[in-house]
């Protein structure tokens, strides 16, 4: 489900070249690098990407390498070979500073890139569907330290994308997507 909601909305085909941040193991980008012209990886996990170097790349088609991904996409070294962009995941665990200053760059140094595909957000709207009974200390929706990171509504994610110069579409995951009730992707566009 998630290959086929990431090929379905970043429009992926055989002509793109990938960009995967935070791609960890590098096992869910190399399914997608594998129905395009391939890719790279980043993360910041020497672990994770030492097993993606290890078990999925496949140079010059499918490479990893270590690095912040903030970082690298404020001083990437070839922005332009980039058609799509994603970051699945991962997203809500970058600082509310960082996660704008990272769609900025995004969108004014991958200037090839038409569309961004960020997957798997914890919809701020849904926190208690989510927690239910369970104890919730308030502030812990704003910690990307947290077990799932920073929660947003749909809104605030359209806003902070408009902040950055992208337009943003919210999509769902179908019901039988595990998280479906309490997760939301988001497709951003020029």
């Amino acid at each position: 489900m998630i290959v086929d909601a990431v090929v379905s909305g970043l429009a992926l085909d055989s002509d793109d070249t990938l960009l995967d941040l935070c791609c960890g193991n590098g096992a869910l980008s190399t399914l997608l690098f594998d129905r395009c012209r391939g890719g790279l990886g980043v993360d910041f996990s020497e672990p994770l990407i030492s097993i993606a170097n290890k078990y999925f790349a496949s140079p010059p088609e499918q490479t990893y390498i270590l690095q912040d991904v903030v970082m690298f996409c404020e001083n990437p070294p070839t922005p332009d070979k980039f058609t799509k962009i994603l970051c699945y995941g991962s997203f809500p665990f970058i600082e509310h500073e960082r996660s704008e200053s990272l769609l900025r760059s995004l969108k004014d140094n991958f200037t090839n890139a038409e569309k961004v595909f960020i997957g798997n957000c914890p919809d701020k709207d849904q926190l208690s569907h989510f927690y239910g009974d369970r104890p919730f200390e308030p502030g812990t929706e704003n910690d990307p330290a947290s077990p799932i990171g920073i929660w947003r509504t749909e809104k605030e994610f359209i806003d902070m994308a408009e902040r950055c110069g992208w337009q943003a579409a919210i999509h769902r995951m179908p019901e039988k997507y595990y998280a479906a009730h309490y997760r939301y992707d988001v497709i951003l566009s020029r």
